[in-house]
């Protein structure tokens, strides 16, 4: 593995992974990784399918706890707090580290209810007005549902449920929001909406994002992780850490040979 600290470290480092195993039952799904990721960046996950990259992904918010053969050993740090401590209550990681998923997935509910729900049951105590506003705004969307906000958010289309979603993560006021492929199922209009929407909302959050395709990450993460397959003795493939760096010599001068390969295309 490949892991270039001096330009990672140019910033505050917010989540730390330290020598994290993932098994499901007695499968090692990911070894031994181990990664900075910095605040108020964008960080890709790239790599060909079966890798770990949304494993990892929902090891920082604790999603993996709900898979009952899912077990993890090292540390994973959340500044200085590791969140898997006997202390830590994942409830509350979840609202530290929100969430935005493949599909968009907007709760049967109207526009306004979507966005209200975390906050009410985080206890919020603030306008709720203001709140669905500034949320919405923050996810480029107000203009589009601000005369429709008692509407389903089902009505709406693919793209603008999937800001909506994005502004329902935003609404409990996270520091790290989680993306798990948020553009896959999007034209290529509502996906350039969403990029040029993460480089607004990283100037607030830290983002972490999985995806498929090299010219996303090329053109919005600052930083890139490269993740490959390796087959075990039983036929099962292992994810691992090739390589992390800024985003443009991933991109432009990776330090091996497989990176190259696969940002370039010939596999994957």
């Amino acid at each position: 593995m490949t892991t270039d600290t001096s330009t990672i470290n140019q910033t505050q480092t917010i989540l730390r992974a330290e020598n994290v195993n993932v098994y499901y039952g007695n499968f090692l799904a990911l070894k031994n990784i181990s990664l900075n990721i910095p605040k108020n960046r964008i960080t890709s996950f790239i790599g060909p399918s079966g890798c770990g990259k949304s494993t990892l992904l929902r090891c920082y918010n604790r999603l993996n706890d709900l898979i009952d053969s899912f077990r993890a050993e090292g540390k994973i740090f959340y500044y200085d707090q590791n969140l898997y401590a006997p202390s830590i209550d994942p409830v509350e990681v979840r609202r530290q580290v929100g969430m935005v998923f493949q599909k968009p997935n907007p709760f049967p509910k109207s526009i306004y209810d979507n966005i209200t729900f975390g906050a009410k049951i985080n206890g919020y105590r603030g306008d709720m007005d203001e709140l669905v506003e500034q949320s919405l705004r923050q996810a480029a969307l107000w203009d589009e549902v601000k005369d429709k906000l008692k509407q389903s958010g089902l009505s709406l289309s693919g793209g603008q449920q999937q800001r909506l979603c994005i502004a329902r993560a935003v609404a409990v006021q996270p520091d790290i929001i989680l993306m798990d492929e948020p553009c896959s199922a999007l034209d290529p209009i509502s996906t350039i909406k969403i990029e040029e929407l993460l480089q607004e909302l990283k100037q607030k959050y830290t983002i972490v994002i999985v995806t498929h395709n090299m010219q996303q990450a090329s053109r919005v993460s600052d930083m890139t992780a490269f993740f490959n397959v390796e087959p075990t003795d039983k036929g099962a493939r292992m994810g691992y850490l090739v390589e992390y760096d800024n985003t443009e010599v991933i991109f432009q001068n990776p330090q091996e040979k497989s990176t190259q390969e696969y940002v370039s295309g010939r596999f994957g």
